[in-house]
């Protein structure tokens, strides 16, 4: 590590200058649409709203002592967090949160988005300094060349992805000092945080970096021979070490993933040949959804002399044919499916498409490093001959688009064209004074890294604007102006109840937001999920499709509140459901209590575990309150008005469907309904779908009682609330559809099962509660453990609403006993009669074994490192013959 060292005491200027300028700019950007620190609009655009920044507050909690690093009861039902802190929550930064309040999230958001770009930019000038011999200027240039690539900027509202670009040229940095020093310590602790910050970045970097050590390996074979063994031990030690995080997740990814993805094509869907050209060009941005093609744009100049690499004689054949290899790997996986699939892990991503682009952009600069360490007075005429090529293929391109490309290439605009066109010229113009007129060298210089971060400040510029555009960056107020009542609101629940309650926020800011406030609840959108128990879910109402990515809690009947203890709502307006009665007000919100919540724990017999005893809710309810009844009825409401919307009807599998096609494309289609309720009736409109993917975001507003509510419909469940009626009442209410996105195409309509409007005896409902109610186990939650006592006069089964998960372990009366299989969805427990002291106990499974590969793969580590400075010393004494000659230079340089 010394030379790094040396490199920021030396030139901590132009290290200082890598962190700054990025910071700088990205901060004038986003000043410039109105993003800085207490503004009114903030960085938190798609997923950084709605995942990120609740994940990065939930974690905030548990840095202050409000919950287990292992489990979290505040995920859905409940769920691994180690596992899931490995892919959101592994970076280095995240412990930051710590010093910042969840309420101005939206600032530390900020905040950190800038740290790591800053680090980025520093992590790179770190491996231009040590790999190439070039000004510091010019260092300068390659650095910000990479922090400021497209890639990271339109990327970085998944901030936990950035910490890979971070480690990315430290990895290559550290293979370098191996093959050629032997020194294997940059390498093992970048290859380690790497591992640790996200497993599915780094098995990206990870791959990039195994390829590249065998295409540098075979440039010169006979001198890098004898360093095989020691990346390959390095390269181990650090996987090992890793495991600590890494095996919990590959054991939570084995039982909760979804199918490899299947290659249905050759060729990636919307990719071009004119792609490379395009992309390149400066401010270029298409989209991050379906249709995209890949960011690879690393500024003018790099790509440039990435170029010359190729084409000057200056460089072997070897030497191009083994970097040209790797490039052409990455630029095949661009365009043939299996191999894009591949760096994905065989995971078909769900938008945000080219995970691995960077890829391209840092060899790109790479390899711009090398050819500028060659260039003299002499190349110019070779580099004005390739910046002629590039601008008439620019030109050809633009002809062909004119002339045939129809709607192809509709993103890109002649600002482009003018900047790219601009910036090459001036390039050249500049490039040449600087070799041919030596007495301008250091006022040119100072040129191009001006004119270099101008045009990265152009594209910057661009692409934020391009993400704005695409996805919007909502105004702060969305965030910080319910936080307040939403929080005093959580915690007086928790000031009230001493056992364990769930609630659920029927106005939420996002499906995640029970980690933010810390309150269990059953909704959550994570890519890291509990699959077996979403499953199940969905099938007791609770909406989870495909993949379970998400699972969600609206539109599910009070059965399903009832049995997973959903103990309070909190909703603007009454949540029009029986039992449920106001609480507390907070601003717009209300607070209301749940009469009939269930505890963790219900008793029932064995029964429960006979094939489809308890299919869906009603066989759940009755199994477990030992009833044998119906609790639903099904009438057909009447139509009384349309507006804007064609009904016809149609059929599948022989059930008769409701369709209704819009009028006009651009207004909402809107259906007046009016049904008869019987007294002491819960009353639900059943909206349920027949193809929910072509819904796409359709959304119905629902108008009853003088309340309205508005629900995606492909997303949230089929029971839509009506309200409770004491007396027999002729209700009217409205259903109103519509789709932002869709409101332009002619074929978009609405097509569901004939709707029917439920009805649930709310008397007969009670009286099962009843019954229920008597069987309850009170289970405390105290982190990752669960305990409670019961006395039983006969042999029973202890069902809980706690997600099944190898990790479990139960213990009864202190003896370790089988957790028999609930359609791996929930916890259960077979208890027999008598006096019983039951405690679950979680354990991430893996992790015991991760921590010791942990620490014995640190401490083999150590033990390999002294052994080769003990080597080395030898060597350098003259009491040992050098073998290691022919591995490089600078081995007696400084230790390792």
């Amino acid at each position: 590590m010394g030379k790094i060292k040396q490199q920021l005491k030396v030139n901590g200027v132009f290290g200082v200058a890598s962190f700054v300028l990025p910071v700088l700019i990205l901060a004038f950007v986003y000043w410039q649409a109105d993003i800085y620190l207490g503004s009114e609009r903030s960085v938190l655009t798609s997923d950084s709203f709605t995942q990120y920044s609740h994940f990065l507050a939930g974690f905030h909690n548990v840095l202050k002592g409000e919950g287990s690093l292992l489990y979290t009861w505040y995920g859905s039902l409940g769920l691994n967090y180690w596992a899931f802190a490995a892919y959101y929550l592994g970076g280095i930064f995240t412990p930051l949160v710590y010093f910042f309040d969840n309420a101005s999230m939206t600032d530390t958001y900020y905040l950190l988005t800038l740290l790591k770009f800053g680090c980025i930019g520093l992590s790179a000038w770190i491996f231009a300094g040590q790999t190439f011999k070039v000004p510091r200027w010019v260092q300068l240039i390659l650095s910000q060349c990479y922090v400021l690539m497209s890639f990271t900027l339109v990327y970085s509202e998944v901030l936990m992805w950035l910490d890979a670009v971070m480690y990315l040229p430290l990895v290559i940095l550290g293979i370098h000092r191996l093959m050629d020093q032997k020194k294997p310590t940059l390498l093992f602790v970048s290859y380690f945080l790497l591992f640790v910050s996200n497993f599915y970045m780094a098995f990206i970097v990870g791959v990039f970096s195994f390829l590249y050590y065998w295409a540098r390996f075979s440039i010169k074979p006979r001198e890098y021979k004898g360093s095989i063994l020691s990346y390959f031990v390095t390269s181990f030690l650090a996987g090992g070490a890793s495991m600590v995080v890494i095996l919990p997740t590959i054991m939570d990814l084995q039982n909760n993933g979804e199918a490899l993805s299947q290659a249905g094509t050759l060729k990636t869907d919307a990719t071009s040949w004119w792609d490379l050209l395009v992309k390149n060009m400066v401010g270029v941005y298409d989209t991050t959804q379906y249709q995209g093609i890949p960011f690879i744009y690393a500024g003018l100049l790099p790509l440039l002399f990435a170029l010359f690499y190729f084409v000057s004689k200056k460089f072997s054949s070897r030497e191009k044919l083994a970097y040209g290899g790797l490039l052409g790997v990455l630029v095949a996986s661009f365009y043939i499916e299996p191999l894009n699939l591949f760096w994905h892990g065989m995971h078909s991503p769900n938008m945000l498409l080219f995970r691995f682009s960077f890829l391209f952009s840092f060899l790109v600069i790479l390899l711009a490093g090398y050819a500028w360490e060659k260039v003299e007075k002499a190349d110019i005429d070779k580099l004005s001959m390739l910046l002629f090529i590039w601008i008439g293929l620019l030109a050809a391109f633009n002809f062909w688009r004119l002339m045939f490309g129809g709607s192809s290439y509709t993103y890109i605009y002649k600002d482009s064209f003018i900047y790219t066109f601009g910036f090459l010229i001036a390039y050249l113009v500049l490039l040449t004074l600087f070799y041919k007129q030596n007495r301008w060298q250091k006022v040119v210089a100072v040129g191009l890294v001006g004119l270099t971060m101008g045009e990265l400040f152009l594209n910057t510029r661009n692409m934020i604007i391009g993400l704005g555009e695409e996805w919007g960056y909502p105004m702060t107020s969305l965030y910080e102006e319910p936080y307040a009542p939403l929080k005093e609101l959580v915690d007086q629940t928790k000031e009230a109840n001493d056992s364990f309650y769930r609630m659920e926020n029927l106005d939420k800011l996002s499906e995640n937001e029970s980690f933010n406030f810390g309150y269990s609840g059953v909704s959550m959108f994570s890519s890291i999920r509990n699959r077996h128990s979403s499953i199940y879910m969905a099938d007791l109402g609770f909406r989870s499709w495909g993949t379970q990515l998400s699972v969600r809690y609206d539109n599910n009947t009070i059965l399903m509140d009832a049995l997973t203890g959903i103990k309070y709502n909190i909703s603007k307006e009454d949540p029009l459901k029986y039992g449920y009665t106001l609480q507390a007000t907070s601003g717009e919100y209300g607070l209301y209590e749940n009469a009939y919540a269930m505890p963790l724990g219900i008793l029932t017999n064995d029964t429960i575990y006979e094939e489809d005893a308890v299919a869906n809710q009603t066989l759940l309810f009755n199994q477990l309150s030992g009833q044998s009844t119906e609790y639903f009825d099904f009438t057909k409401p009447e139509i009384t008005s349309i507006k804007n919307s064609e009904q016809t009807t149609g059929e599948i599998k022989g059930n008769e469907t409701f369709i209704f096609k819009p009028k006009k494309k651009n207004q909402s289609q809107v259906i007046t309904w009016q049904v008869k309720v019987p007294a002491k009736t819960q009353a639900y409109f059943s909206l349920y779908p027949t193809y929910h993917d072509e819904l796409g975001s359709t959304e119905v507003k629902l108008e009853v009682a003088g309340q309205d509510y508005t629900s995606t419909i492909n997303v949230t469940g089929q029971f839509y609330r009506l309200g409770y009626y004491e007396e027999e009442t002729t209700v009217t209410f409205k259903t109103e559809f519509f789709n932002q996105l869709y409101e332009e195409e002619e074929n978009w309509y609405v097509e569901m099962l004939n709707p029917n409007i439920v009805f649930l005896d709310t008397e007969v409902f009670g009286q099962a509660m009843e019954k229920m109610q008597d069987k309850g186990v009170n289970l405390k939650t105290e982190g990752r453990k669960v305990s409670g006592e019961v006395n039983l006069s006969e042999d029973q089964v202890l069902f809980t609403t706690i997600p099944y998960d190898k990790g479990w372990k139960a213990y009864v009366d202190g003896e370790e006993v089988e957790i028999p299989l609930f359609k791996e969805a929930l916890l259960t427990l077979p208890l027999t009669a008598g006096k019983h002291t039951i405690e679950f106990v979680f354990m991430p499974q893996g992790f015991v074994l991760g921590v010791v590969l942990f620490v014995g793969c640190m401490l083999l580590f150590l033990g390999y490192s002294f052994w080769l400075y003990r080597r080395r010393t030898r060597i350098e004494a003259g009491q040992e013959p050098n073998v290691l000659e022919g591995q490089g230079e600078g081995i007696k340089d400084e230790e390792n």
